[in-house]
Formats: structure tokens, C-alpha cells, sequence
């Protein structure tokens, strides 16, 4: 299974955006330089009181969905 490394750093503002749907899709670079995008609703069990922060693994099956 395809395994995306990446770093991210959303402020609490700007993943205000994501949660009242202005927003539905995250776009990342990984490590490598792929870029992957993925629903916003897949970072709601990250979410702090200043936003979302920290170094992430994202898992896809064969055909790329999360």
C-alpha cells in the first residue's frame, strides 16, 4: 500500500475554512515531492486549540484512496 509522508502546519483559522466547508480537499507535497491530496475531514482527530500541527503518514490502497 502507498504510504505519503508530510509535515503540516494549519493554523486554527485557516482550518476553520475546511470545517465550514469552504474547503473540502487538503493538497500536500510528501517527502519525496509527490503531491497528494486527501479529504480535509480525514485531519479532524488533529485538530488542536491553535490548529493542526505535526509530521503525518497518509495510507492509500491500490487505487490511491485513503
Amino acid at each position: 500500500m502507498p504510504r505519503y509522508y508530510f509535515d503540516l502546519h494549519i493554523s486554527r483559522e485557516e482550518y476553520l475554512r475546511y470545517y465550514q466547508g469552504a474547503a473540502t480537499a487538503v493538497r500536500v507535497v510528501d517527502r519525496e515531492g509527490r503531491g497528494v491530496r486527501f479529504p480535509a475531514s480525514a485531519l479532524r482527530g488533529h485538530v488542536t486549540p491553535t490548529g493542526i500541527s505535526g509530521s503525518f503518514c497518509l495510507v492509500t490502497d491500490e487505487n490511491h484512496k485513503p
